[in-house]
């Protein structure tokens, strides 16, 4: 779908994405999850080690760091709100499951809708980065702006 150009894997056949999962589960600093939503696969969560990853080179990850990727599927009966209740669950996922300090984010540096999802979550942008197959915008997410933000109720 369109906002898989972001995951660099729109023209990937089922056989590249199988061998992107299986080289994610033999990653010990990589998990993959999937969502669902009534017995249906409706998201994709990647989480990660950033001191693991390609970011080590372009920031001094520190402990409690945890890096995370989410894609919702399409779907041709959206969901008001799916996608944030998405990312708030994640980030309690995250900040909760994961003991998480500080989350990483690393999107697109076009991709204005994640951003805005980003924002809504409480990440703040630190700056533009160069990576292996974009330029990203570095941002940052602590146990205290998450609950600032907006997806905990809160308009700070």
């Amino acid at each position: 779908h369109p906002k898989a150009r972001y995951w660099m894997m729109q023209d990937a056949a089922v056989a590249d994405v199988l061998a992107e999962h299986e080289s994610i589960q033999d990653n010990p600093y990589h998990f993959a999850y999937m969502g669902l939503y009534h017995y249906r696969a409706r998201f994709l969560v990647e989480v990660y080690d950033p001191a693991h990853s390609e970011l080590a080179s372009v920031y001094d990850p520190q402990e409690g760091d945890v890096g995370m990727h989410v894609l919702t599927a399409p779907t041709d009966k959206p969901i008001p709100g799916f996608t944030r209740g998405v990312m708030t669950a994640v980030m309690h996922l995250l900040f909760e499951g994961f003991r998480a300090e500080r989350v990483v984010v690393e999107p697109d540096s076009g991709n204005e809708a994640i951003h805005r999802l980003n924002e809504y979550a409480g990440f703040h942008p630190e700056r533009t980065v160069a990576l292996k197959d974009k330029e990203a915008l570095l941002s940052f997410c602590t146990r205290m702006d998450f609950e600032r933000s907006e997806a905990r109720g809160v308009n700070a």
